[in-house]
Order: C-alpha cells, then sequence, then structure tokens
C-alpha cells in the first residue's frame, strides 16, 4: 500500500478531481437509488379495493334548455342502475363521489366534541356511498359491520340541507388518529359547521387509499358515509368479471343514452385510473435511471481515461518491476489497489455529500429521511463501476512484456 500512495502523492491534482467526480456521483446515485426505490414502493401501494374488477362512469348532462329537479335526477339514477347492471359481466352497480387515487375527492372536518374546535381533526376525507358500495368497490372491514338500510341519508357534501347519517366506517389510519389505542366502534364523531351533527363508527376498514395522496389528507386518512345517491361529483362504479373490463367500458355509453341521451358519459377501466394517476411518478423513475446512467458513464470513461494514461507513463516502471520478477497478476493487483484507493476517497466523501444532500432534499422538497444503510449501497455501486473501468487499462499494463518496456527507455 506504501508505494502506491507514495506514487499518487506525484499526481494529487489528478487524483483530488477524480476522487471529487465520484464523491459527486455518489452522493447524487445514492440519493436517486433511494427516491426510485421510495417512488416505487409508492406506485405499488395497495388501495383498499378490487382493483382488476372495477371499471367506473362519469355522466355530465348538456344544457338544454330543460329543468332539473330532485325527483327526475332519482328516475334517471335509478334507470342507470338498472341498464348498468343489465350488462353482461357485470356483477353489482353503486354510486360514490370518489375512489382511491382517482383524483376528485372532497374533505371536512371532525369534532371529537360538539363545537369544539379546539379538539378537531381536519382535512379528512369523505367518501359517500350508496347501498352497495362495500360490496361493489370490494372494500373490506377489519372491525364492524356493514351500513343497515335505515342509516342510509340524503346528505351531500356541497350545498346540503340533510344532516348528515347516523353512522359511519372509518379507516384504520383515522381511528388511531382520533383515539390512539381505542376502540373506535360506537365512537362518536361531529360533522356540520359547528360539529352538531353526532354520527357513529360502526365499522373500520383496515386499509383505503385516499383520492389524492398529499401532505394535507395524508394517505388513508378517510370515512365513508351511507348515503341514498350521489348528486355532487357523482360516479357509477360496477363490479365486473376481469375479463369482461373492457367489453363493458365500451358497452357503457350506449347503455347509458338510451336512459338520457343529452348527456356526456365517460366509462373508465379503474387500473388504467390508477396508472394514469402514478404517470408523473413513473417518468421521474425513468428521468433518474437516465441520470444514474449518465452519471455512472462519466464516472467509468473518467476512470479509464486516467488509468489508460497512467498506463502509457508508467511503461518504464512496469518494465523494470517485469524484468525483476514481477509477474503479470502482481500488475494487474497493483493497479487496481491504486484504483480502489482513489475510489474509496471518493466515496468517504460522497457518503457525507448523499447525507448532505438527502437533508436538504427533506427540507425543500418534504421527502423522506434516507437511511443510512443505504450509503453501502452507493459506495458497492461506485467500487464495482470503478473495477470494471479500471480492469482494462490494467490488464494492457499486465500483458506488456518486460523487453518491450525496457526498450522504451
Amino acid at each position: 500500500m506504501l508505494p502506491i500512495v507514495s506514487a499518487l502523492k506525484h499526481h494529487k491534482t489528478t487524483v483530488v478531481l477524480v476522487a471529487l467526480e465520484i464523491a459527486l456521483t455518489c452522493a447524487i446515485v445514492t440519493n436517486a437509488l433511494f427516491l426510485i426505490r421510495d417512488r416505487l414502493a409508492f406506485m405499488h401501494m395497495t388501495t383498499g379495493v378490487a382493483d382488476n374488477e372495477l371499471v367506473w362512469v362519469r355522466t355530465q348532462t348538456l344544457d338544454l334548455g330543460q329543468e332539473a329537479d330532485k325527483d327526475s335526477h332519482a328516475g334517471v339514477v335509478a334507470a342507470d342502475l338498472a341498464a348498468l347492471r343489465g350488462l353482461p359481466g357485470v356483477e353489482s352497480v353503486a354510486m360514490t363521489n370518489a375512489l382511491p387515487l382517482g383524483g376528485s375527492y372532497s374533505s371536512t372536518v371532525v369534532y371529537r366534541r360538539p363545537g369544539d374546535k379546539s379538539d378537531s381533526l381536519s382535512n379528512v376525507v369523505e367518501y359517500l356511498g350508496s347501498p352497495g358500495m362495500l360490496r361493489t368497490l370490494g372494500i373490506s372491514l377489519s372491525e364492524g359491520r356493514d351500513f343497515q338500510p335505515r342509516e342510509y341519508s340524503d346528505y351531500q357534501t356541497f350545498g346540503q340541507k340533510s344532516p348528515p347519517p347516523t353512522a359511519v366506517i372509518v379507516t384504520r389510519s383515522f381511528a388511531q388518529q382520533m383515539w390512539p389505542g381505542e376502540d373506535p366502534l360506537g365512537k362518536p364523531i361531529y360533522l356540520g359547521e359547528q360539529g352538531e351533527h353526532a354520527t357513529y363508527v360502526v365499522g373500520v376498514a383496515g386499509h383505503l387509499l385516499n383520492p389524492a395522496i398529499n401532505k394535507y389528507q395524508g394517505i388513508d386518512r378517510g370515512m365513508i358515509l351511507p348515503v341514498r345517491q350521489v348528486r355532487d361529483n357523482s360516479a357509477y362504479v360496477l363490479r365486473v368479471r376481469p375479463d369482461a373490463r373492457a367489453s363493458v367500458a365500451r358497452a357503457i355509453p350506449g347503455a347509458l343514452q338510451q336512459v338520457d341521451p343529452a348527456r356526456k358519459i365517460e366509462a373508465h377501466v379503474y387500473t388504467d385510473t390508477i396508472a394514469q394517476y402514478f404517470q408523473g411518478d413513473r417518468a421521474m423513475v425513468w428521468l433518474l435511471l437516465v441520470v444514474i446512467g449518465c452519471l455512472l458513464t462519466l464516472t467509468a470513461l473518467g476512470v479509464v481515461g486516467l488509468s489508460s494514461f497512467w498506463v502509457q507513463q508508467r511503461t518504464r516502471t512496469i518494465g523494470i518491476r517485469r524484468a525483476i520478477g514481477a509477474t503479470r497478476h502482481d500488475i494487474l493487483r497493483y493497479f487496481l489497489a491504486e484504483n480502489f484507493l482513489i475510489v474509496s476517497l471518493g466515496i468517504v466523501a460522497g457518503s457525507a455529500g448523499a447525507v448532505g444532500l438527502n437533508l436538504w432534499l427533506m427540507h425543500h422538497y418534504e421527502l423522506h429521511r434516507m437511511p443510512l444503510s443505504w450509503l453501502p449501497i452507493g459506495a458497492l455501486v461506485l467500487w464495482l463501476l470503478g473495477q470494471l473501468a479500471v480492469l482494462g487499462p490494467a490488464l494492457r499494463a499486465a500483458a506488456v512484456p518486460p523487453v518491450v518496456a525496457t526498450r522504451s527507455v
């Protein structure tokens, strides 16, 4: 090791530049790999519903000067539900105002005590569901029961005049935040502008993702309220055989237009909705992979160029060592050890840089803290890259015959 250190002292500037290049690559690659892992885990979260069996549709009535009232809307909804249930492959149909990862949602404030704003939980997602919603979506309860027919009301999220239902199903995350360490069944929560309406927990959904995941509503902090029909931002959800999803989606517009042709109809396969929600995350993963590839390529080229230059400069030294008995394996091992030392210097600096970069990203972009266990992953990638990059020049150096090397003196 001492001869290697002594040789590197004569090329301090070059060694420092290569080590800094490796350090920068190590810091960026380690954080990029962590971000990729984080995004992939995020993209593969379970929704809490039967992803592969759902088709959903929204309708928008065209303004042709017709007058709409509550009774006519109820008649159209009943006819729509009957038409959708009659489609081949459809097992059940329900209405809701939102779907996990569907993007559109409403949220509200819930109170632990009537009118006590100091003891409340804000930004709780409201899922409204008509009879059969849990069965249609495939939502499973970890505790409690489904809604009973008498518990459905005319409550709506916007401009509603009816009080909220007297029963509610909450997610496990919601329950843990409202009543840490307590059994949520039977607990009251209070809704309304002043928390004047009480509703009681009858069930707990083990997991149900929010329509949009952000820092305000979180991942799955929500509740399900039973309503007879959904008027605001309503959607029909159909549970179908997995092999019939595409055919059902194509048949929906024709079936609903027979009920009311004066409207716009858009049907979607739910798995396509999930894929669309994560479109930006997939793009970010590919971008990070390209960045990693470019950085590793540039770093490898830098190591190859430096090693090739040093092999050319040290032809005489190599020849002398070969003449006094050094084997090809000795020469190869020397260059590999020398490069390993340079890369290690860069990795030490790069590991510190990786931690600093992660802290900066956490502060400015609210990313998760990177576990220190990720530092060895970045180091291993750079060590392997460095040894592979120097292997070619080192093999060329080891292949130089002693007589050719000594003639260059």
